[in-house]
């Protein structure tokens, strides 16, 4: 076609049908080359651009809710985004989700005791908690569940 032919004569000499020298004339003109592009799967949801914001989220967000921002649409294409992809995506950044370990349920009458501590000390003034040495209540897992939702840790990070 540069020397002067016709894409029907070049079709015709490499025996391919017009169309696809018409295609491969288009891509050559567009780029400048004509070589064929593998892909395959399915195409990305969300372009490179999509995954750094993604990113950009996590280090705000640290009580398990990423995958729900992420959900809500991408920004760069307006597309939603899956909760597979979200999860994959932050597989490439060593971000795993880690399943939280459940505590123990209250007994009916720790339950009573936190409720009555709780009520007692709802009207405190803060010079009457500045007295307070530590009020911390840890509760300790004897055996994890899965009904909670997924927290986003780094790789080798726990209780952090």
């Amino acid at each position: 076609m540069e020397c002067g032919r016709t894409q029907l004569e070049v079709s015709e000499e490499l025996e391919i049908t017009q169309s696809v020298m018409s295609r491969h004339w288009q891509r050559f003109q567009d780029d400048g080359n004509v070589s064929r592009c593998y892909s395959t799967g399915r195409p990305r949801v969300t372009a490179p651009n999509g995954d750094r914001y993604m990113w950009q989220l996590l280090p705000k967000e640290t009580d398990g809710a990423q995958h729900q921002t992420c959900l809500v649409s991408s920004p760069t294409t307006g597309t939603t985004v899956s909760r597979q992809t979200v999860y994959r995506r932050l597989g490439h950044i060593d971000l795993y989700s880690r399943r939280p370990v459940r505590c123990v349920l209250l007994t009916g009458t720790q339950f009573l005791l936190r409720l009555t501590w709780s009520r007692e000390h709802a009207l405190w003034t803060p010079q009457q908690w500045s007295c307070v040495m530590c009020s911390e209540e840890t509760r300790f897992s004897l055996q994890s569940d899965s009904r909670r939702t997924l927290i986003w840790r780094a790789r080798g990070t726990r209780y952090h």
